[in-house]
């Protein structure tokens, strides 16, 4: 008998309703160093540093972002495990991470 891909078991008398299995994006587990890179394509000339490297799960990086975007004065949002923060000031954030204890390195321009 061949399964065909487009039925799927909804209901088992054995156990009841089915739930398809969502699975969860890991987060990508990198050398412990984070990197911080300015960018500005695609936003006007407007630069923004990017925070990469954290290994973090979603609900500890959008903790983590506010803390930074509190103390620096600015706005910014999580993307694909990245920390995007409407700044120029690279140096701040440094420190601002280094105090949290965590290896940063400025890369890029």
């Amino acid at each position: 008998m061949k399964k065909d891909s487009n039925v799927s078991l909804v209901y088992s008398t054995d156990i009841g309703r089915i739930s398809p299995e969502i699975e969860t994006p890991q987060a990508p587990v990198g050398d412990g160093i984070i990197r911080i890179h300015k960018d500005s394509k695609g936003r006007k000339g407007k630069g923004v540093s990017i925070i990469k490297g954290l290994g973090l799960n979603e609900k500890e990086l959008k903790a983590l972002a506010q803390k930074l975007k509190k103390q620096c004065g600015c706005g910014g949002t999580v993307k694909e495990f990245n920390i995007e923060v409407q700044t120029d000031n690279r140096e701040l954030l440094k420190t601002l991470l280094e105090k949290l204890n965590y290896k940063v390195k400025l890369a890029g321009g």
